[in-house]
């Protein structure tokens, strides 16, 4: 009888273990192994799970600039984002979207509103 409490414990530790984990972000599909037959075997357990990472799909749209101003700052919704040189094409959350960029001096040299769709490259020219 302590056997069958014995397997209990460890499969409620187990699931104690794995079900956290199942639920945390990027996220994680958890599966079992095929029926374990071991020296004990009295009817079907399937043994050991195992956890694999799984990363959701993004959904986001980008924005490239084309412009010879490399070293311009680039400023989304107010906050700094980088330079053009780094960014390249950078994404973003589908959606309305202050974007600024700004010369080495401060100054404002384009400004505009942007609507991001996901799935889709919006190009600025400057």
């Amino acid at each position: 009888m302590t056997r069958y409490w014995k397997y209990s414990a460890m499969l409620l530790l187990a699931m104690a273990i794995i079900v956290p984990a199942a639920s945390a972000r990027p996220g994680f599909v958890v599966g079992f192994g095929g029926p374990f037959y071991g020296p004990a075997y009295y009817g079907g357990w399937y043994g050991p799970a195992y956890v694999v990472p799984y990363r959701a799909p993004a959904y986001t749209g980008s924005v490239k600039f084309d412009t010879k101003m490399k070293d311009a700052g680039v400023f989304v919704d107010g906050g700094y984002a980088g330079t053009v040189k780094q960014l390249g094409t950078f994404p973003l959350r589908p959606g309305n979207h202050d974007i600024e960029v700004r010369n080495p001096a401060g100054q404002t040299i384009f400004q505009e509103k942007v609507d991001v769709l996901a799935g889709k490259t919006i190009k600025l020219a400057l």
